[in-house]
């Protein structure tokens, strides 16, 4: 008969075994942990990107109603142009007259409510960034490179130039 001997190395006794589980478990459970922490961050970058694009588009939406707006405005401003002159022509018929500056009043208001704000220039001293000098006039009624008239007024729209003022500057002779 032969004896033999159980091999020392696969010996399986319950202490080992429960050993071994414990630590594949344990790496098991680790390696989730991480593979969730990955993950909530993922999400979270995610979730912010998400939220920045959001307001990015809101952001494009809004400067472009705003451009839409500025154009539609620039558009009309020659029919305000052509109101201002029909106020300066005298004319006898005053009902006539009346209604022209009630319909520029109605038509410069609704501008205004929209964003348009008129260039202060005359008696100003000339900022090129606001103006346009038309026409130099040389003069010692006037201090160097102050506005002496306006021809065609000037407009901001929502704090934007929109149009610049075309004046005539007073130079020095």
């Amino acid at each position: 008969m032969s004896t033999e001997k159980p091999d020392q190395t696969s010996e399986n006794t319950p202490a080992t075994t429960v050993e071994g589980q414990l630590a594949a478990v344990t790496a098991e459970r680790d390696e989730l942990a991480a593979e969730k922490a990955e993950l909530q961050d993922r999400l979270r970058r995610n979730l912010a990107d998400f939220d920045n694009a959001r307001k990015r588009f809101e952001q494009q939406r809004s400067d472009f109603v705003q451009f839409a707006a500025m154009d539609l405005v620039r558009e009309i401003l020659p029919i305000l142009d052509d109101f201002e002159r029909a106020l300066k022509v005298e004319t006898a018929d005053q009902n006539y007259a009346k209604g022209v500056e009630l319909i520029y009043q109605r038509l410069y208001e609704t501008l205004k409510r929209l964003g348009i704000e008129p260039i202060e220039a005359s008696g100003r001293r000339f900022d090129p960034n606001l103006h346009q000098a038309v026409e130099r006039a040389e003069t010692d009624e006037a201090e160097d490179q102050t506005v002496l008239a306006v021809f065609q007024q000037g407009y901001n729209f929502k704090g934007k130039l929109l149009r610049p003022a075309m004046v005539k500057v007073a130079v020095k002779p």
